[in-house]
């Protein structure tokens, strides 16, 4: 909610809303936010996949996430996304104003013919936004599971003679090692896939190829926590040592900017290996730093806390069109960027959890949010 209330006021990327005053400071909270927090959602959501798909067989597991998954991403490429890229059709193509109707068929799904002067960001429009997050974690889910059958199959033919036990919990050389690996992995995927390139995978994936090494990495990481028990048996000493590294990382790029020349988005340079060390280095503090500091000061819930908890799914998919419809609001109202952030992350945040908690009250609708 917060980074993508930011959008139109600090970084440089494409966005529903254009042409508004930015600020450094919000292009640097963007980068930061950026590093970690999809990787987070990720490595929470493997966390949970094994006991599910254990507890329900492999077959009602793939329905329910079909359900759970499926459905949004579905529904929301044929409502939310259309809505969102017609707005800014109008808004900032330049073209001559069409319909909803004739812009969803001959646009969104391209069954016109393309402008010879389009602008953009693809063609067609069809795109699912930002419930690619749903789409890929669907997709990773999937190949959990026909890894974890393989693996299964494989034990059998083996027939190995002993169980193995839980793993040691990640320390520090564990957690460089692992940081090491994700830099190494985002330099080389970068040389040919910059920061902000989304490609097409099987022409349904939508995939920024940049940031898969590390989404990847923390979905494995967030598996084998729920395999060996991490999440109870890691030392809250060395997250606390992360988390305050991370701190100070952050508070650096603020000083230096995440636009400073010595950061670049890819390429064979070194300005794009800086950033791929710092950007996987705050990924991997940040993530670890984090999640201690969750486990060792939230010692109960509340029902506060169970009811945001339990929208926060719903929450994510519904946020988008409300944040942009507030950017829209404040649009030349003389606002300062930073202003504009504050009052959409606020309205955005406080409807989105309203209009959740509404919906999961329908029928039907707790199922999928």
């Amino acid at each position: 909610m917060v980074h993508h209330a930011a959008q139109p006021y600090g970084p440089a990327d494409w966005w529903y809303v254009e042409g508004q005053p930015r600020t450094p400071a919000l292009a640097t909270l963007s980068a930061v936010d950026g590093s970690f927090f999809m990787s987070l959602f990720f490595f929470a959501s493997a966390v949970l996949v094994p006991g599910s798909h254990r507890r329900h067989g492999t077959r009602r597991f793939l329905k329910s996430r079909l359900v759970r998954l499926g459905i949004p991403v579905a529904v929301g490429a044929l409502t939310i996304v259309p809505g969102l890229m017609y707005a800014y059709y109008v808004h900032y193509r330049g073209y001559r104003s069409i319909s909803f109707p004739r812009y969803f068929t001959d646009v969104y799904l391209g069954l016109g013919d393309k402008p010879a002067d389009w602008t953009g960001p693809s063609w067609p429009d069809l795109q699912f936004g930002h419930l690619w997050f749903i789409q890929n974690l669907l997709a990773y889910t999937v190949l959990y599971v026909v890894c974890s059958r393989a693996g299964r199959l494989l034990g059998h033919l083996c027939r190995p003679t002993r169980t193995r036990g839980q793993r040691p919990a990640p320390g520090h050389r564990a957690l460089l090692l692992t940081t090491a690996a994700i830099t190494a992995a985002t330099f080389l995927i970068r040389l040919k896939y910059p920061l902000d390139t989304w490609v097409p995978v099987l022409d349904f994936l939508q995939v920024e190829p940049a940031r898969v090494p590390q989404y990847a990495a923390f979905f494995t990481i967030g598996v084998l926590a729920h395999r060996h028990n991490w999440l109870e048996r890691f030392d809250a000493r060395t997250g606390w040592v992360w988390l305050g590294g991370a701190l100070a990382a952050v508070a650096v790029l603020f000083v230096t900017g995440a636009d400073a020349d010595c950061f670049g988005p890819g390429g064979f340079t070194a300005p794009a290996l800086a950033w791929a060390a710092y950007d996987s280095a705050l990924c991997v503090a940040l993530c670890v730093g984090l999640v201690t500091a969750f486990r060792e000061t939230v010692t109960r819930s509340s029902h506060l806390t169970t009811e945001l908890s339990a929208n926060s799914y719903g929450v994510y998919i519904l946020h988008v069109p409300l944040v942009v419809t507030v950017q829209y609001y404040l649009a030349d109202r003389g606002f300062s960027p930073v202003a504009s952030w504050a009052t959409t992350s606020v309205l955005g945040l406080a409807g989105a959890f309203l209009l959740a908690a509404g919906m999961r009250r329908l029928p039907g609708f707790r199922h999928v949010l």
